[in-house]
């Protein structure tokens, strides 16, 4: 909420099995006073997994596909998005409680790392890391209605989509207060008579 002067604040999270859906006919498009369609029935052609870093001040996005969501990837992710970030500045980064995320080879990275340091959300939490966002828009606009003969094609429509997102990106902003976000939730904990 309120970083150091100069610090790159990025919401890191993975958005793991996603599939390359073939369909069998091509879904046809929302129409005044039609639905849009999709068949039932698809061919799958594997999965990928997509790890995202999205930067809090600009909203821009460092994406990478990996075919396997372990360890090993989220380090090599880490890496690329050290590359990116300027030297010289300190890297916060928000994350949720997945194991991979404390493994003790991550760990080690971190204390390799100086310049980073993880903030995890609390469990049951995850809507508050801004990926989330960007996964459910990704999801909506270019995943779930595709049509994907194979993985690399999927990963090409994902790496297309956050070029194009970084080109117009803006940050997030929470429309709600604070205030009103506990409220709200002192209100969902209250015994009920």
């Amino acid at each position: 909420m309120d970083p150091p002067a100069h610090a790159v604040v990025v919401s890191i999270d993975e958005k793991s099995q996603i599939q390359a859906l073939d369909r069998t006919q091509p879904g046809l498009p929302l129409k005044p006073g039609k639905c849009g369609t999709m068949t039932h029935d698809y061919k799958r052609n594997r999965t990928t997994t997509l790890f995202a870093s999205l930067n809090i001040l600009d909203g821009t996005v460092i994406g990478r596909c990996m075919g396997q969501h372990r360890h090993q990837e989220f380090i090599r992710f880490l890496n690329a998005v050290e590359r990116a970030v300027p030297a010289g500045k300190v890297v916060h980064a928000i994350l949720d409680n997945y194991e991979t995320h404390k493994h003790p080879n991550v760990v080690k990275w971190l204390a390799e790392h100086p310049r980073w340091t993880f903030h995890f959300t609390p469990t049951s939490a995850s809507w508050l890391n801004a990926a989330e966002g960007f996964f459910s828009a990704i999801t909506r606009r270019k995943i779930r209605r595709g049509v994907f003969k194979s993985v690399a094609d999927l990963e090409d429509a994902i790496n297309r989509h956050i070029k194009a997102h970084n080109k117009t990106s803006e940050p997030f902003q929470w429309t709600a207060t604070a205030p009103a976000i506990f409220a709200k939730l002192a209100k969902i904990n209250e015994p009920s008579e």
